[in-house]
């Protein structure tokens, strides 16, 4: 399978090339210094200079992908609306698919996440709103968006499981994942789609 992964040089995009590399895929990796790929040297992968404030490259990137993984972050310094932008270059180029990484507590989760972490997540502002605008335009094109919960360092949990908003378990605090977890969880949909649409919850256990 031909996979196309945004964001490539975050921390949540290392983690997706290196597993689909794994798995047999061709993987074409974006980043706006590709340099910054740190995954060894294979002929299946192609390392692709691209901006996702840059429709016109960005389109030219995706020409004729297959499936898009966005493990697409705000780094530090950037303005608002990366995202947003990000989202929409990637909608536009029309791909067969889109699997995008977003925030559990974050628009359609918000409301099962609990009080507590919206009112976290609310200091984020203007962030805040470019997730949940990227977030709702992948979904009304049909991808599919992931809702994490905290970040953890390690492996992948043996235990992982993806579900439905509606079967998320209700906590306090949403669970702590490893990244590893989120994008075995994210190539798993990507290989057998089974939340194209939805809101998809990555769990550690």
């Amino acid at each position: 399978m031909n996979v196309t992964i945004l964001g490539a040089s975050g921390a949540v995009g290392l983690a997706l090339t290196r597993q689909a590399l794994e798995r047999g895929h061709t993987v074409i990796t974006l980043a706006r210094t590709p340099a910054r790929i740190d995954v060894p040297d294979s002929p299946r992968l192609i390392r692709v200079a691209a901006d996702v404030r840059d429709p016109a490259g960005i389109a030219q990137a995706l020409d004729g992908s297959e499936i898009v993984l966005s493990g697409l972050g705000v780094a530090k310094g950037d303005k608002p609306g990366a995202l947003t932008a990000g989202s929409r270059a990637v909608i536009e180029a029309h791909p067969g698919r889109i699997i995008w990484l977003g925030a559990y507590g974050t628009g359609p989760s918000a409301q099962a996440a609990g009080f507590a972490t919206r009112t976290l997540l609310k200091a984020m502002g203007a962030e805040l709103t470019d997730k949940v605008t990227a977030d709702g335009a992948v979904l009304e094109a049909g991808g599919t968006v992931f809702h994490s919960g905290p970040f953890a360092n390690g492996p992948e949990s043996p235990t992982r499981r993806t579900v439905g908003l509606d079967e998320t378990p209700r906590r306090f605090f949403p669970a702590r994942i490893s990244r590893e977890s989120v994008a075995a969880a994210m190539l798993d949909e990507a290989q057998t789609p089974r939340f194209s649409g939805r809101i998809a919850v990555p769990l550690g256990s």
